[in-house]
């Protein structure tokens, strides 16, 4: 694993203040013949091929063609290998061409994805787009998120997606559909805790507050968003809204986003993410601004306390795809803000078994693993 990652080593409430570095070509990247037979126009000539920024998850490259026309055509190339390759380019190829359904020019066109016949890696073909300024205007990249959002509509009315997506190089719990939007986030959160304890081993205190957010927390906060009159449509989530998964188009000037690992989904949930200072995404203008173009749910008054509920998601991801992030304790000291907040019998038995007793919740300790 890089330690180059920008989120390693940093203190947990601070926030980057250096520019993000944008991506470069250097050295040459041999295409296999899987990869030459997918691209979408026959009679395609490769003119060079180069390896492209950097990814903690896999290779990327930028090829340069020329069409049978003679024009010359750019595409990008991502190549993942190990126990997730393949569902990480299949999930990442449906996701974008699901933006891309919504709002065609969201995300960089997907054109296909395959396995390499010489080794055990598979690869995702897309436009190539040169990104300029991370993140993105405020204005214009909350505006398309948000139209986004109300433009979307789940093909089953229902909450998931027809595949898995990944955050990074791990799975999300995506391939199901739930009509319960607090449903599917207890088992995308379970999911997530379970992958956690198993990385970084037991930890008593942190497992008490697991169960407790996945089976009181989670009800408290997610199921009045359903309930006595109040309905929240599933919408196209991008997944993994940060930074550097956002940017200026250089030749369009539009905002567009990749990377993405999407589901439908509650709005709220891809703003989650813009809780943590360690992103730009964080500053308080980016989130007044999503916000005046998509009101909060109802109880409004528990927007804090499901972004914060959101964010846990994020941060745990992040806790187990980067060593030396310290991500871990941050979700500790959120789920103990919100077990304080929000179950407060819960957290009087909790600080007594602290004190020297056992906390006893009224369901099986920690998470199931999905």
């Amino acid at each position: 694993m890089s330690t180059d990652h920008p989120h390693v080593n940093r203190a947990n409430n601070t926030a980057p203040d250096e520019d993000i570095k944008p991506p470069r070509t250097y050295g040459s990247f041999a295409l296999e013949d899987a990869v030459i037979e997918k691209l979408p126009i026959p009679g395609t000539k490769i003119i060079s091929s180069y390896a492209y920024g950097t990814s903690l998850w896999g290779r990327c490259a930028k090829i340069v063609a020329e069409l049978p026309d003679g024009q010359t055509k750019n595409y990008f190339l991502k190549a993942a290998t190990g126990k997730t390759g393949r569902v990480m380019c299949e999930g990442e190829f449906e996701a974008m061409k699901a933006l891309n359904a919504i709002i065609p020019t969201m995300a960089p066109y997907v054109w296909a994805w395959g396995k390499y016949q010489n080794e055990e890696a598979y690869f995702m073909i897309a436009d190539f787009r040169e990104p300029g300024e991370q993140p993105p205007d405020l204005v214009n990249f909350t505006a398309r998120l948000v139209e986004l959002h109300k433009k979307s509509i789940s093909p089953t009315g229902k909450f998931g997606f027809h595949t898995t997506t990944c955050h990074g190089a791990i799975t999300q719990f995506t391939n199901t559909w739930e009509i319960s939007w607090a449903e599917l986030y207890k088992k995308q959160l379970g999911h997530m805790f379970a992958m956690d304890v198993e990385k970084h081993g037991p930890w008593p205190e942190f497992e008490q507050l697991v169960d407790i957010t996945l089976n009181k927390v989670i009800p408290r906060l997610l199921e009045p968003l359903q309930s006595d009159g109040r309905s929240i449509k599933p919408c196209l989530l991008h997944g993994d809204c940060w930074d550097e998964n956002t940017a200026t188009d250089m030749e369009s000037g539009e905002p567009f986003v990749f990377d993405a690992g999407s589901f439908y989904g509650h709005n709220e949930y891809d703003v989650g993410n813009w809780r943590a200072p360690r992103h730009r995404l964080s500053k308080d203008v980016y989130m007044k601004n999503y916000k005046h173009n998509f009101a909060p749910s109802e109880p409004v008054e528990d927007w804090d306390g499901r972004n914060l509920l959101y964010s846990l998601r994020f941060n745990i991801g992040t806790a187990i795809l980067i060593p030396g992030c310290n991500q871990r304790e941050v979700v500790f000291e959120g789920m103990k803000e919100l077990v304080k907040t929000y179950c407060k019998d819960d957290w009087a038995a909790f600080e007594k078994g602290k004190r020297g007793g056992d906390y006893s919740g009224d369901e099986s300790k920690g998470p199931k693993k999905e």
